[in-house]
């Protein structure tokens, strides 16, 4: 079967868009993707090292900047190694091709008796070459073939299997972050961010604020303030004492109870997806209802840039997931074409999807542009982070199963009401940076469209079930009007869609006395699926056999989108004053597993994560702001709550890469609130599931 080229490479057809020679002679490859803390450049730079046959050692690549790299937009959902690692796969193998043909022509002799591996050509079993002597013969303007031979599966991986993590010790040894950053005549910046995007400034004694200590210049821009000092420390005093001086105008809208307001929604819903049609059989229909609240990215490093403005052009050092579309969004706001700015991305805090880090960067070249020729290195406080970066969107999934008369679920509808899950730079085509809409000539951001179908959706992610339940219908409903900045957070609507339905058919089976993992597979028509929840209940036996008093037991399982990797988890929770999850098991199955370490990484991360935002973490609003100042009106999962976890990977080398890194959020959720309805025998339907909203249902239960 013919290999269908990676998106990428349609827009970047030519060998020297991925990979040319330096002023060295050297190969350097370039990534359009960035590494956010996930392993990308590893993954990547094992797949480099084994299509073409070199050590990891001898590979130079380049990550997103948009002076070098190929645009291949956000580095999110789960797809740097479906569509970028295939790409550099496919440019690599025309790599290979070419010299071997080169060292071929130059012997005399047939490409079937060359071999190239460690970096050398060998011949008869001798080596004949080095790859350094066959490259500038090679026509880096040649475009790509679509019919170029990529090494078979089974010749994979014959140098080695796994490698150590190419940027860890330059992580925990060195200064590789772009907070590090120092540079000659460095000044450092803080802005003075609102509680609400929207406010407009009234006073501040501007003469006061340029007096602090340490403190060198105040830049103004409407309602824009930020201070310029020669110190980190003395720009963010000087920033936290004008906050707490300056009088503000707030806007008129003021919303309660951010979740009371999404479930009092009546306007239509959007048909998103339907498949026959759900209500053409009479029976008994069963429901649930679950809703998430605003949860913070919650990275342990604030959001951090660094700018430069120099003769009209600027430089930007950012840990933005998307270099090219800040680059878009930063020319709009100070009205210049793009050739003009650079983005170069820089490494940052953990990242798991819209955070502050463009906002930074925005801040940065705002008080950069102010002292032309300087370095500006921002980094946000913790009240920036809580009050200023966009947030995980709230959403209430309301998911309704029917029962035919075999016991079988015979139809399913889903409706969801929803702030939109992404305002990502250039959506709606507003830069939707925030100190954009504080400045004179204010930029204010459109209603976002949510992320489209053909992306997995946004609000609508994984609320088609991963089973066949016969007739599916999905029904969304936006709300734009509450007041909290909300954008992408890892696996966007997945997370609650999964919740809500995995606990919807773990009330089915519950009702017609079947077993929860047995009546998952009886609804799975394909055997990846089977396989995957086949493997979890081997493994659940050993563990839910003998469980104690106030223990429970509970499964998630969805394939993310749809079409990515699949996911199955099983959670060990304890209910007493608070709930503990004692352990985890995982089986997942993303097709080929470049780096398997890598992959379990990225699960074990995602249902940690996935754990505290079930047991934990909820924003507190007042008016149209947070009230959140620290880390104590917002808890965490701590290191000491994190679980035994187990987790096992089916690894299948023969098929396509699918990605995962956000796999394991929704199932493992799902598995968690139904590991407590397990334990508790009454479900709990508002997230998070704290000892309060445990109470609240029991007494619900009651009544």
């Amino acid at each position: 079967m013919k290999n269908q080229a990676p998106k990428p490479l349609v827009e970047y057809p030519k060998l020297g868009d991925w990979v040319s020679l330096n002023e060295e002679k050297k190969l350097v490859f370039f990534s359009g993707r960035v590494e956010l803390g996930q392993g990308n450049i590893t993954a990547l730079t094992m797949m480099i090292c084994d299509e073409l046959g070199v050590q990891p050692g001898q590979v130079n690549l380049q990550m997103a900047r948009t002076d070098m790299t190929p645009n291949e937009g956000f580095t999110a959902g789960s797809m740097s190694i479906v569509h970028g690692g295939q790409s550099l796969r496919w440019a690599v193998a025309y790599l290979r091709q070419q010299i071997l043909k080169i060292s071929a022509k130059k012997l005399k002799t047939s490409l079937d008796e060359l071999n190239l591996y460690d970096g050398e050509i060998h011949h008869n079993g001798s080596v004949v070459f080095k790859i350094d002597q066959m490259l500038d013969d090679v026509n880096f303007e040649n475009e790509i073939p679509e019919d170029i031979g990529l090494k078979d599966p089974s010749q994979r991986w014959s140098q080695f299997r796994e490698i150590d993590r190419v940027d860890l010790m330059e992580r925990m040894t060195g200064a590789p972050f772009v907070h590090d950053m120092i540079e000659k005549g460095m000044l450092f910046g803080a802005p003075v961010h609102p509680g609400n995007m929207y406010s407009k400034l009234l006073s501040l004694d501007i003469q006061a604020l340029s007096k602090r200590p340490g403190v060198i210049k105040v830049v103004q821009d409407g309602s824009f303030v930020g201070v310029l000092a020669t110190s980190q420390q003395s720009a963010l005093e000087a920033a936290e004492w004008a906050r707490g001086k300056a009088q503000w105008r707030e806007i008129d809208t003021t919303i309660d109870n951010p979740m009371s307001y999404l479930n009092s929604q009546h306007h239509d819903f959007e048909i998103v997806a339907e498949t026959g049609d759900v209500n053409k059989n009479s029976g008994q229909w069963y429901e649930l209802t679950v809703s998430r609240p605003y949860i913070f990215h919650g990275s342990i490093g604030p959001s951090a840039a660094v700018a430069k403005w120099e003769k009209e052009k600027l430089t930007v050092w950012t840990h933005s997931q998307g270099v090219f579309q800040l680059r878009g969004a930063l020319a709009k706001v100070f009205e210049t074409e793009e050739a003009n700015i650079t983005v170069i991305h820089k490494a940052g805090a953990g990242c798991y999807g819209h955070n502050g880090a463009d906002d930074a960067a925005l801040d940065a070249a705002l008080l950069a542009k102010a002292v032309e020729g300087n370095y500006v290195k921002v980094v946000w406080s913790r009240y920036d982070e809580f009050h200023a970066a966009p947030m995980g969107a709230a959403m209430v999934t309301k998911s309704r199963a029917h029962l035919g008369p075999d016991g079988l679920i015979t139809a399913f509808d889903v409706e969801i009401t929803s702030v939109p899950h992404s305002s990502r730079p250039g959506t709606g085509g507003t830069p939707n940076l925030r100190s954009a809409v504080l400045i004179k000539n204010s930029k204010l951001p459109a209603n976002s469209p949510d992320v489209p179908a053909v992306r997995g959706g946004g609000a609508e992610r994984n609320a088609v079930p991963s089973y066949n339940f016969g007739p599916v219908r999905v029904k969304k409903r936006l709300v734009h009007d509450l007041p909290f900045r909300a954008s992408a957070l890892r696996s966007l609507g997945a997370y609650n869609n999964v919740i809500v339905n995995e606990g919807l058919v773990d009330e089915v089976a519950n009702k017609v006395g079947e077993d929860p993992i047995a009546y998952r597979i009886k609804h799975c028509t394909d055997e990846r699926s089977k396989d995957l929840l086949l493997r979890l209940e081997a493994e659940s036996r050993k563990y839910i056999k003998n469980l104690k008093e106030g223990q429970g037991w509970g499964v998630g399982y969805a394939r993310y989108k749809g079409l990515s990797g699949l996911c199955a988890v099983l959670a060990i929770v304890t209910v007493d004053e608070e709930v503990t999850v004692d352990r985890v098991v995982s089986v997942s199955d993303v097709g080929e597993a470049v780096s398997p370490d890598g992959v379990k990484n990225q699960i074990e991360g995602g249902i940690i994560q996935s754990i505290s935002w079930t047991l934990k973490e909820a924003v507190k609003t007042e008016g149209n702001s947070t009230i959140v100042e620290s880390w104590y009106d917002y808890p965490i999962i701590q290191f000491s709550e994190i679980p035994i976890v187990e987790t096992i990977l089916i690894e299948r080398p023969l098929e396509k890469p699918l990605g995962a890194a956000e796999i394991s959020q929704g199932p493992a959720g799902a598995a968690v609130a139904n590991a407590v309805s397990n334990a508790l025998g009454v479900r709990v339907s508002q997230l998070p599931i704290t000892r309060d909203a445990i109470v609240s249902s029991l007494l619900s239960n009651e009544n």
